[in-house]
């Protein structure tokens, strides 16, 4: 449980959107997995900084980057994962499908993918190259990014199972929230509406500390200090409504938070798909907020921040 602890402090809102092309995809399924895992983390600029960051003395080098992107428009031309830019007769950029065997080998288990097909592929690169040469057949719209690492044999969920999972990642949720204000020194983990939030959860004296906890004390914790909870709720559901920020979770919106768990938690397939209630492939705030125990009357907009 540790692991997955950590794992949601690495999260920490940090859904970061891949780039995607201006077409249209066949269903929403299908749109944008490559929000599951990236390469590198992209460091978003300072509130009121110059993304641009030019100084004095670096305009020559502007120049030489304006004179670069007129050579190569590539340069400035973002596709989505699977694909690679390429530029035509007339210069125009373009995206392909990427050639799997240009992406570079996994240097370790940690990189492997599994997809719906129950294949393991040797990264995110190489399956989302393989998914894109699929583009417009059966097998491609069925074949999506399962979960990270290698394919393996994943238990069923029981009922009594799924009951417990909500109480293991409400409280997950309550500490993440308190460990991003303890550490959040330079202010950017936290906005400063979210840290008067999470400043009367973390100097209330009631609130369960973290630790390796059972599942009475989890659901006895849950009753007596309920409004501690309600805001992490919100908040996760707010870091990952990005794309577009709707109101609703998609697949793909799901997918930073999802595909690292299911090898961890084996109920996390099961629980995010009864959370669909009405079972239209989106999940509402209200659908959210009832997955985690919050009562109809907690479930507020203004928390979403």
């Amino acid at each position: 449980m540790r692991m997955w602890f950590l794992f949601l402090v690495c999260l920490a809102g940090h859904a970061v959107a891949a780039p995607t092309e201006e077409q249209p995809m066949d269903e929403e399924l299908v749109a944008d997995e490559e929000l599951v895992v990236e390469d590198s983390v992209v460091e978003e600029a300072e509130v009121g900084a110059n993304p641009v960051q030019v100084e004095v003395g670096e305009f020559d080098e502007a120049i030489e980057l304006e004179d670069d992107v007129a050579e190569n428009p590539c340069l400035q031309h973002q596709c989505k994962k699977g694909k690679v830019c390429e530029v035509d007769e007339s210069n125009t950029p373009m995206c392909v499908c990427q050639d799997p065997s240009t992406c570079s080998a996994a240097e370790g288990q940690f990189e492997h993918v599994c997809g719906t097909d129950n294949k393991t592929y040797d990264t995110s690169c190489h399956f989302f190259a393989t998914k894109c040469a699929l583009e417009g057949t059966k097998k491609g719209h069925k074949l999506h990014l399962d979960y990270i690492g290698p394919c393996k044999d994943i238990e069923a969920c029981l009922d009594n199972e799924l009951n417990q999972f909500p109480l293991r990642m409400r409280d997950w949720l309550k500490n993440v929230l308190v460990t991003l204000y303890e550490r959040d020194e330079d202010n950017n983990l936290l906005t400063e509406k979210q840290k008067l939030r999470v400043k009367k959860i973390y100097e209330n004296e009631k609130r369960l500390k973290e630790g390796e906890h059972t599942l009475d004390l989890l659901a006895h914790d849950f009753v007596k200090n309920y409004n501690m909870y309600i805001f992490p709720v919100h908040w996760q559901f707010r870091q990952l409504d990005q794309h577009p920020a709707d109101g609703y979770l998609t697949h793909s919106e799901l997918a930073p938070l999802r595909a690292p768990l299911i090898p961890m938690e084996h109920c996390t397939t099961r629980f995010f798909e009864e959370c669909d209630g009405d079972g239209d492939k989106y999940i509402a705030l209200e659908e959210w907020a009832a997955c985690f125990g919050i009562k109809e009357q907690d479930v507020d907009n203004e928390l979403l921040i």
